[in-house]
């Protein structure tokens, strides 16, 4: 029987070869080549060559080096980042919520009680998330001021932190990006942004609303396609937030209830640019997959009225799902892209496998090791189900997911 290490080793030795094995068929040939060669044969053609085809040569390889520079899209870098960091009094720990969940006029059943005091000690929150000031009332505010007021302070902190740690200037920006799903006021908030902090009249500025837990990553693709196309040293701003204070359910439908206990206050803003110049980071690739199409998928996250008139934000029981559904399918998009040669065979084996012996024998897929193509996995927060389904879809262990 083989002990661990030494199947550790032939996958490694399989992994060094496999996705190598271009460079170990050139080096190969080449020495082949040498091998058959006669020196003086390759002296003799050396002299035949005149400066002119040389130089001929030497055009060509420059007009074809050129050419291929400039069909290539840009690079696209992240400047900087920067965070909303709340303070203190914001904290909603999990006595302070219990307490508000008892005293709350419309949970009026110790039922329904108990199910939130459930859902938020299973939500895997710590006690350091913070709420609205707007929550902190008996009964919540939801005016329109209070979240303008949010809004204000989650969007300008970020901003501000991100101009203080990127060096870069107001007047430098060239596009702003701003998304935010469900509230969405008018003026918007780009528009806010350019008052605030006076930008420049020709930015480009845009809005996005109603994206979901997407809307990050759309902002993201939507500032790729700009910067891949714009002049060198465009840069583009982005915010993402969403905004809780006018959001807050007051009704009893238990899938309802699910986002006042699950979300919580927060804003991001990055500053991507396609110039090298202060990067930290290279974006290498955006793949987003859209599985509206489904009726389920469509549904998962809905904002309607309850029976009773409360406009609420219902998330589906087959979340999680959901979550699997569209992660499969991410993986069958972007896994061909990043995956090394190596782990592709593997699973082109399997698939292989599976086809042949339909039928007679059943053959579980292989599931590829994306640690081989990422240190790191970042995933969405929006639920302890909805991560541990995309653990459970690529694999590794805890240490390896934020």
């Amino acid at each position: 029987m083989s002990s661990p290490l030494d199947v550790k080793f032939v996958k490694t030795l399989y992994r060094l070869v496999v996705d190598n094995f271009l460079a170990v068929v050139a080096v190969s040939v080449a020495a082949n080549l040498l091998q058959r060669t006669n020196p003086e044969e390759v002296l003799e053609h050396a002299r035949a060559i005149r400066p002119v085809h040389g130089l001929l040569a030497l055009l060509l390889a420059a007009a074809i080096a050129k050419l291929l520079r400039v069909r290539r899209p840009k690079d696209v870098y992240l400047v900087e980042y920067g965070c909303f960091r709340p303070k203190t009094c914001y904290r909603a720990p999990f006595a302070t919520c219990l307490e508000h969940a008892h005293l709350m006029p419309y949970l009026v059943d110790e039922e329904s009680v108990e199910f939130a005091i459930r859902l938020l000690e299973r939500s895997g929150l710590g006690e350091e998330t913070c709420v609205p000031e707007a929550y902190h009332y008996m009964p919540p505010d939801r005016s329109l001021k209070a979240s303008r007021d949010e809004t204000e302070l989650v969007i300008f902190s970020a901003v501000d932190d991100v101009f203080a740690r990127s060096g870069v200037k107001l007047e430098e920006i060239d596009v702003l990006i701003v998304n935010c799903s469900i509230f969405t006021p008018t003026p918007v908030f780009s528009d806010m942004v350019v008052n605030r902090y006076k930008l420049r009249c020709d930015v480009q500025n845009v809005n996005l609303s109603g994206m979901g837990c997407s809307a990050g990553l759309v902002s993201v693709g939507l500032a790729k396609n700009l910067l891949q196309v714009a002049p060198p040293g465009t840069n583009v701003l982005i915010v993402s937030t969403e905004i809780l204070s006018s959001q807050y359910y007051v009704g009893t439908e238990r899938a309802m209830l699910l986002p006042n206990c699950l979300f919580r206050m927060g804003a991001a803003a990055m500053i991507l640019s396609n110039s090298p110049e202060r990067a930290r980071y290279k974006l290498r690739r955006v793949v987003r997959t859209v599985t509206a199409a489904r009726d389920t998928d469509y549904k998962c996250v809905f904002q309607e009225e309850d029976e009773n008139g409360n406009t609420g934000i219902r998330l589906s029981k087959d979340l999680a799902a959901t979550a699997g559904h569209a992660l499969k399918s991410n993986i069958t998009a972007f896994g061909p892209l990043v995956l090394p040669l190596s782990e592709q065979v593997l699973v082109a084996v399997s698939i292989l496998k599976r086809k042949l012996l339909s039928g007679r024998a059943k053959v579980k897929l292989y599931r590829p090791d994306f640690r081989t193509a990422f240190e790191h996995f970042c995933i969405h927060a929006g639920g302890r189900a909805v991560i541990d389904e995309v653990q459970h879809g690529l694999g590794p262990s805890p240490k390896h997911f934020t």
